[in-house]
């Protein structure tokens, strides 16, 4: 009698599509620095946080019309807070202390943050070729960025390194724990969690502006829409698809991107330093994608 095996199920490869689709989250995010210094209300990274979580979170909760069950509460609660309770106020902090080149150097060591964590709490030891392109890529960015006018400021450069390994840490735990439900519903989750946390606190520590110009209005609706609920939606699709490693890698994009828009709108020069830091940064990107694919 002949025994018929069950073919194994089919093993979840990522494509192209896959890695331009989360690509658009950080890329959107290149433009949170210009946007906080020149359009959002001076020097309150609570209430530019909290208006850009909570309006968005409420505006998604309301089209899926879900909410978490059972385990998720907490889970979500902790995402929430990693991703934006936490994040986005050290984020603007920052925006509003550093040069957006100098946050951009600190941000890009993220893949190495997310290396770390991946080896501590998912058991996975990146290549030594990831771990080279990660190094590589902050190198790059910083001779990208960085010049010798940037101000270096302490308490900017403690809060962009604090809010970048929030964000590894919740990437390799959202990694972990897997997603219940689709990421628009699991981002409308998070974005009410953390604006809800920081509502109260943002009304006791800064306060309401008596009111708001065209251009504030324009430039949290911005963030919200576009760098929010859309960038986050690709960005928790993505780490649900792409190794960890992978997915922080993409980060690059957004000073790339950055330099380009410069490039192209505000008819800036490249030196011939910034101009080896752009082509060793996206080299390292593609390396390490092209690598991430391949094993």
């Amino acid at each position: 009698m002949t025994t018929l095996l069950a073919p194994p199920p089919p093993t979840r490869t990522h494509s192209t599509t896959d890695l331009l689709l989360a690509a658009l989250a950080p890329m959107s995010w290149g433009t949170t620095y210009v946007v906080t210094t020149t359009l959002l209300p001076p020097d309150r990274p609570l209430l530019a946080a909290t208006l850009r979580a909570l309006p968005a979170g409420l505006v998604l909760l309301a089209a899926t019309r879900s909410l978490p069950s059972g385990s998720w509460w907490w889970k979500s609660a902790v995402l929430g807070m990693l991703n934006f309770g936490a994040f986005f106020p050290l984020l603007f902090f920052a925006a509003y202390r550093l040069p957006g080149g100098v946050a951009a150097t600190i941000g890009s060591v993220q893949p190495l943050i997310v290396a770390l964590l991946s080896v501590l709490i998912l058991g996975l030891v990146p290549g030594r070729a990831m771990l080279y392109a990660a190094l590589a890529g902050t190198g790059g960015v910083a001779l990208l960025t960085l010049t010798s006018e940037a101000r270096l400021d302490p308490l900017g450069i403690a809060a962009m390194l604090a809010a970048t390994s929030l964000m590894g840490t919740a990437i390799v735990l959202a990694k972990k724990w897997g997603r219940p439900a689709s990421p628009l519903k699991m981002t409308g989750w998070q974005l009410t969690i953390g604006g809800l946390v920081l509502a109260p606190i943002t009304l006791a520590v800064e306060g309401v502006p008596a009111s708001f110009t065209t251009a504030n209005v324009l430039g949290f609706a911005y963030l919200g829409v576009f760098g929010t609920a859309i960038a986050y939606a690709l960005w928790f699709r993505g780490i649900d698809r792409l190794p960890p490693t992978s997915v922080s890698l993409l980060g690059l994009t957004n000073p790339l991107v950055a330099t380009v828009a410069g490039l192209v709108i505000l008819g800036q020069t490249l030196t011939g330093w910034q101009l080896a830091g752009f082509t060793i940064a996206l080299g390292a990107l593609v390396a390490g994608q092209a690598y991430s694919r391949k094993t």
